[in-house]
C-alpha cells in the first residue's frame, strides 16, 4: 500500500467530499487530473492509470501527478486536524496565538487575560513545554504589565522549567529505551535490558521520586511492562504497580484530562494481575478500563478495544469459563476488522491456544490458516518473542492432530532459526521443552514410560522455581496433560493453583 492510499484510507467519507470540494476550488483547469487520481483511490482503478499514462505520453507526467495529490492531501488533513481538534492542548496553542495577535494591535489587557487563560488550562494538564511559551510570552511583554511583579514571572517561568527539564530528559530515556527494545523484539539484537536502564536513568539524571504525570508514569509503566515480558517475570515490576494505583487513586479530578494516558495505565495494571494470576484483580482494572473508553464520545474506544478484549477473553479462560472467552475473542475481531493488525494478530494467536486447549483441533487449524505469512514477516512485525511462541503453538496443535511430518518439520526449522538466539539469552528450557514435544511427537507411545513421564515432571517443577508467568505455564500444562492423561484444559486450571496458590479457577 503506498502513502496516497493510507492517507485516503484515514478519511472518512466527510473529508473525502471536503478535500474534493477544496481540489475543486484550487484547480485554475479543468484538466488538472488530481480529482480523478483521488477517486481512483477508492477501488485502485489500474485502467485509470494507464490511460493517464497513455494520454500523457509520458510516465513523468503521472508521477508528478501523483506527488502534487500527495502534497495537497498533507496539507488539506493538517488544516483540517486543527479546524476539528478541539483538545485542550489546542486551545491553549489558540490562545498564544491569538494574544501575540493582540499584543501586535496594542490590545495589552486582552492578549494578558488570554495568556492567564491559557496558563490554567495548561496547569492543569501538566503541559510543561505550552506553559513555557506562555511565560516567555507573559516576560517578553512584561513591560506592558508593570502591576504584576516580574519577580513573580520569573519564579513561575524557573519552577517551569525544572519540570520541563525533568519531562525532556524522561522523554529522552524513554526514546533510547523503546528503540532498543524494537531491536530487541524485531530485530533479535541481545541487550543487557536491565543494564541499559540502569545507565539510561544515570545518564539523562531520571529520578523516579520526582513528581509524575500521567505522560510520565505511562512511559515508566510501559517500559517496565516491557522489561518484565522479556524477563517472563512480572513479580519484577510490584512496585511500580503499586506506585500506579496511589497516584491514580490521588488524581482522579486529572483523569479526564490525560483520558489516552489514563487508559494505558489501567490496562498495564491489568495485565500485570493477568501475568501474575490474580484474574478477579485484573478484571476490575478491565471494568474501570471499559468505563474510561465510553468517555469523551468514545474517542479512544477503537485504539484500545481489542487490547481490552484480549485481556478480558484471557482472564475468563482462565478463571473456568472458556466458552464465554472464546467468545469475546471471535466478537472482537469480527466486529472490529479495521482495527490494528498487530492487536488482531494477538487475538488469533490467543483463539488458537484456546482451541488447542479445548481439543477444538479443526477450529485451530482454521484460525492458524488466517496466520499466514513468513516467519520472517512475523519477526518484523510482532517482534522476535511473539513469533517464537505462534511457533511453538503451531507445533503443540499438529502434535496433537498427529500431523507428525508437518509436526517434525516444524520443528527442526524451528531449531534451525531460533537455537543459537534461545542459548544466547539463556532460555534453555525452550530447547529442552521441544525435545519433549519432539520425543512425544516421533514416538507417541513414550509418553506411557516412567522415565519419560519422570523426566517431564522433573523439568516442570524446576520451572515452577523460576519466574512464574502464566503464559509459560500454559505450555507447560500440554506436555503435563500427555503424562497425566487429562485434557490440556484441565491440567492448565489443576496446574495453575500449584503455580499461583492465591487464586482459585473452577472447572
Amino acid at each position: 500500500m503506498n502513502a496516497l492510499h493510507e492517507i485516503s484510507n484515514m478519511m472518512n467519507e466527510s473529508d473525502k467530499k471536503a478535500f474534493i470540494q477544496h481540489l475543486s476550488k484550487k484547480n485554475k483547469r479543468k484538466d488538472v487530473g488530481n480529482i480523478e487520481l483521488f477517486n481512483s483511490l477508492k477501488t485502485d482503478d489500474i485502467k485509470y492509470k494507464k490511460n493517464i499514462l497513455e494520454n500523457k505520453k509520458s510516465a513523468d507526467a503521472y508521477h508528478a501527478l501523483r506527488k502534487r495529490l500527495y502534497d495537497n492531501m498533507i496539507d488539506f488533513m493538517a488544516n483540517r486536524s486543527f479546524e476539528n481538534d478541539t483538545s485542550q492542548e489546542n486551545t491553549i496553542r489558540r490562545l498564544i496565538v491569538v494574544s501575540r495577535l493582540f499584543f501586535e494591535h496594542k490590545l495589552i489587557k486582552t492578549a494578558f487575560k488570554c495568556l492567564a487563560k491559557a496558563e490554567v488550562i495548561a496547569i492543569s494538564i501538566d503541559h510543561f513545554s505550552l506553559l513555557n511559551e506562555i511565560y516567555l510570552t507573559q516576560l517578553q511583554f512584561a513591560h506592558f504589565n508593570l502591576s504584576e511583579p516580574i519577580e513573580k514571572m520569573i519564579e513561575k517561568f524557573n519552577a517551569n522549567k525544572k519540570q520541563l527539564e525533568y519531562e525532556e530528559q524522561l522523554n529522552l530515556g524513554y526514546a533510547v529505551l523503546r528503540r532498543e527494545l524494537t531491536a530487541i523484539y524485531h530485530e533479535g539484537r541481545i541487550v543487557d535490558f536491565q543494564a541499559l536502564i540502569q545507565n539510561t536513568i544515570q545518564t539523562h539524571g531520571i529520578s523516579l521520586k520526582k513528581g509524575l504525570t500521567f505522560k510520565s508514569l505511562y512511559q515508566i509503566l510501559f517500559i517496565a511492562n516491557e522489561y518484565a515480558s522479556i524477563n517472563n517475570n512480572y513479580a519484577l515490576i510490584e512496585p511500580f504497580v503499586v506506585r500506579s494505583y496511589r497516584f491514580i487513586s490521588k488524581k482522579t479530578d486529572q483523569a479526564d484530562r490525560h483520558l489516552y494516558y489514563h487508559i494505558y495505565i489501567l490496562y498495564f495494571i491489568a495485565n500485570f494481575y493477568f501475568r501474575n494470576g490474580q484474574f478477579i484483580e485484573s478484571l476490575q482494572y478491565l471494568n474501570l478500563m471499559s468505563t474510561e473508553l465510553e468517555k469523551q464520545s468514545g474517542k479512544y474506544y477503537q485504539r484500545f478495544c481489542l487490547r481490552y478484549s484480549l485481556l478480558l477473553a484471557f482472564n475468563e479462560n482462565y478463571l473456568g469459563r472458556p466458552q464465554k472467552a472464546i467468545e469475546i475473542a471471535e466478537k472482537a475481531l469480527s466486529s472490529n476488522k479495521k482495527a490494528d493488525p498487530n492487536d488482531s494478530n494477538d487475538i488469533h494467536l490467543m483463539l488458537i491456544v484456546f482451541y488447542v486447549q479445548q481439543n477444538a483441533g479443526r477450529n485451530a487449524l482454521k484460525e492458524a490458516a488466517k496466520l499466514n505469512h513468513t516467519d520472517s514477516w512475523y519477526e518484523k512485525k510482532m517482534g522476535m518473542d511473539w513469533t517464537i511462541k505462534k511457533c511453538l503453538v503451531e507445533i503443540l496443535l499438529h502434535a496433537q492432530q498427529e500431523n507428525t511430518e508437518l509436526a517434525l518439520s516444524r520443528i527442526k526449522s524451528f531449531k534451525r532459526r531460533y537455537k543459537k538466539y534461545l542459548l544466547t539469552v539463556n532460555e534453555e528450557r525452550v530447547i529442552h521443552y521441544l525435545l519433549f514435544v519432539e520425543q512425544y511427537a516421533m514416538k507417541p507411545e513414550i509418553i506411557k514410560t516412567q522415565k519419560f513421564q519422570k523426566a517431564i515432571e522433573d523439568f516442570i517443577i524446576a520451572s515452577q522455581n523460576g519466574p512464574k508467568d502464566i503464559l509459560i505455564m500454559s505450555f507447560l500444562s500440554w506436555l503435563l496433560a500427555k503424562v497425566r492423561r487429562k485434557t490440556t484444559y484441565e491440567t492448565t486450571l489443576n496446574l495453575l493453583a500449584t503455580y499461583f496458590p492465591t487464586t482459585s479457577y473452577t472447572l
